[in-house]
């Protein structure tokens, strides 16, 4: 009976204050959301939630059911807080209302 072949990988979530990347060996074929669950990344993490976290690949989003190769990175993405349209536009209007308060 043939061994299953073994592949390296990490996953990695960050808070502002903290980050963490845990080092993992699983089979060819597992999934994103699989290596997630086995990274016990979400027992350490209790508030993230895999039916509406996005995720990626070096900074690539993928789909959740993406198979891994050899050394990938998967990345929980936490959501935004602020839209950074609108905060581009806040800080425009800013600048401009402090242009207009010095003439």
């Amino acid at each position: 009976m043939a061994e299953a072949k073994n592949i390296n990988i990490e996953v990695a979530y960050a808070l502002p204050e903290q980050q963490v990347i845990l080092p993992l060996q699983v089979n060819v074929g597992t999934t994103i959301v699989q290596a997630i669950e086995l990274s016990g990344v979400l027992e350490q993490f209790p508030e993230i939630d895999l039916l509406s976290s996005k995720v990626g690949i070096f900074g690539k989003a993928e789909k959740p059911d993406t198979e891994l190769r050899d050394k990938d990175r998967i990345e929980i993405y936490r959501p935004l807080i602020a839209d950074p349209k609108e905060s581009r536009r806040k800080r425009a209007e800013k600048k401009k209302a402090q242009a207009e308060e010095t003439k």
